[in-house]
């Protein structure tokens, strides 16, 4: 009964690892659950086969509990989307998939990092301050429903 007891409360950890063009569907689906556009498979599986493009996803068992993608040019890159399962949200997930592929990309040569996020998403700005992330800059009503973007950037040199 301990076991069973200890199982149910202990916190699973993710795996995390590179993401692949066979992920596509899995991302789309999460992507879809966590924005109000959604992006299509097709859209995912392209910029899954792009050499550009790094992506991670953390995985519990056989489910995408999250994933992070960016597209390199010119010594920087730009975090193209980020996303946890709303089922998997506030378990600390997010910071490691963040961590390593930050790490991936100055691996690869990365200096500098941008990304933008919605000005009212404080748990994701949290994060990216935490992470290093300092505002540069913003976009008025740039999403669909009015809210402002604000972007970050984070250098990894």
């Amino acid at each position: 009964m301990m076991n069973f007891v200890a199982r149910f409360l202990s916190r699973p950890e993710p795996k995390i690892s590179e993401a692949g063009d066979r992920d596509a569907a899995s991302i789309a689906t999460l992507h879809a659950a966590s924005f109000q556009r959604g992006w299509g498979e097709d859209e995912f599986h392209r910029l899954l086969i792009d050499r550009a493009v790094v992506a991670h996803r953390a995985m519990i068992g056989r489910t995408m509990a999250g994933f992070i993608l960016s597209r390199m040019a010119a010594g920087e890159a730009e975090t193209l989307s980020v996303a946890i399962a709303p089922a998997w949200r506030g378990r600390g997930f997010a910071r490691p998939l963040l961590d390593l592929h930050l790490r991936r990309l100055a691996g690869l040569g990365v200096d500098a990092v941008f990304l933008e996020v919605d000005e009212n998403n404080a748990p994701a700005r949290r994060l990216y301050r935490k992470a290093g992330f300092t505002e540069v800059g913003g976009r008025k009503a740039y999403y669909q429903e009015g809210a402002s973007a604000v972007v970050l950037r984070r250098d990894l040199g």
